[in-house]
């Protein structure tokens, strides 16, 4: 029976060798033809006034001819100088601003989406910054494809010290399997900052978008495209369709933007999200007890070696893989660090999210969006 927990994160292994055999068939995308789709993208923006600038020269370098593109700023209740940024973009001929008409990201992208033209959608967030080929490369594939979801790559911004590089590290593990689950048909993931769809797939599943939650946009999506038999969801694998997102600077911040995707997981109907999520949480239980115990007596080292090379494993080889395909593979270099100290992180994010800290917005019904 002392084996029992090693056995049990057995599932844990099955499951994540599996996606990362499904990594090691994506292949890169090349476009190699001019695409002529027209894309209709969705920026809703809280206080974004010092990042919508960078986002905004961003989009004016595009490779994509302008007639092709809309681009549909939508201020979720801003109180900072966002406005006025927002206003001085409109001397941007394709680039138009709106208000909110509810309250809250998933609100803001209705807003957003109601108000556009394109059959295409594709969204981000105003902190992230893009190539000049995003646009082209996005409806390249969608014409290839004819998906009713596209799937888009995200990376964090590069930083120095064990904080950054351990969220540059979670978030390449969360790429990582977006991409391999994606590529296997069963896509468990997906990342509002870098996502298209069609118009259709998005009016067909609004329904089921839960607009009583705050965020979780993308994933609702996902989960109820999932459902339909006949929907094609499809990962974009190309560094020229990849956006970079602002890591968060601060530990308190990092806490706030996990609770915020804990408290839509726990709303999660989809299968294979949920079984994931369980059998990470009760590895991660494992792990994190029996390193307690280990350090406290000698008898549970080896229970707590096995669990710990059991579970490092397919970590590993989807961080070796994810973390090399962005560029990013000198971040393997604090890979056991972050090993040792991930299973605290999280058992951290959830007891924060049962016992938050400080003090909720009482202005809004809903916290700021991270």
């Amino acid at each position: 029976m002392e084996w029992l927990p090693a056995i049990l994160i057995l599932p844990y292994l099955f499951l994540l060798i599996k996606i990362y055999r499904s990594l090691l068939k994506v292949k890169p995308f090349e476009v190699t033809a001019d695409p002529s789709t027209f894309i209709s993208v969705i920026v809703p923006c809280r206080n974004e006034q010092q990042k919508l600038p960078i986002l905004l020269n961003c989009i004016s370098e595009q490779s994509y001819p302008g007639k092709l593109f809309e681009v549909i700023i939508v201020d979720d209740n801003s109180s900072d100088r966002t406005k006025e940024e927002i206003t001085g973009s409109e001397r941007f001929v394709n680039i138009k601003s709106i208000y909110n008409k509810g309250i809250g990201k998933k609100q803001a992208l209705r807003t957003g989406i109601n108000a556009s033209s394109g059959n295409l959608i594709v969204t981000t967030d105003a902190d992230c910054i893009m190539g000049k080929n995003w646009f082209r490369t996005i409806a390249a594939y969608y014409e290839k494809n004819i998906p009713d979801m596209i799937i888009c790559p995200v990376q964090i911004g590069p930083g120095t010290g064990f904080f950054r590089s351990f969220q540059e590290l979670e978030f390449l593990s969360l790429q990582g399997i977006t991409a391999g689950s994606a590529s296997a048909g069963r896509g468990t993931m997906c990342n509002g900052a870098n996502l298209a769809f069609t118009r259709e797939a998005y009016l067909n599943n609004e329904y089921n978008l839960h607009f009583e939650i705050a965020s979780g946009d993308d994933i609702f999506l996902l989960h109820s495209l999932k459902k339909q038999t006949r929907s094609k969801i499809l990962w974009l694998e190309s560094y020229e369709a990849l956006v970079t997102a602002r890591s968060v600077t601060t530990f308190v911040h990092y806490l706030k933007q996990r609770k915020r995707w804990i408290s839509k997981a726990i709303t999660y109907t989809d299968r294979e999200t949920t079984v994931l999520g369980i059998v990470t949480f009760v590895t991660i239980i494992l792990q994190a007890t029996y390193l307690v115990a280990a350090l406290i007596s000698k008898e549970f080292l080896p229970v707590f070696l096995t669990i710990f090379i059991l579970k490092s494993v397919p970590d590993f080889l989807i961080l070796q893989n994810t973390s090399c395909r962005y560029g990013r593979g000198k971040l393997m270099n604090w890979f056991f660090p972050a090993q040792i100290i991930y299973p605290f992180y999280v058992l951290s994010v959830v007891f924060y999210s049962l016992f938050p800290l400080g003090k909720k917005n009482i202005n809004s019904p809903f916290p700021k969006e991270i």
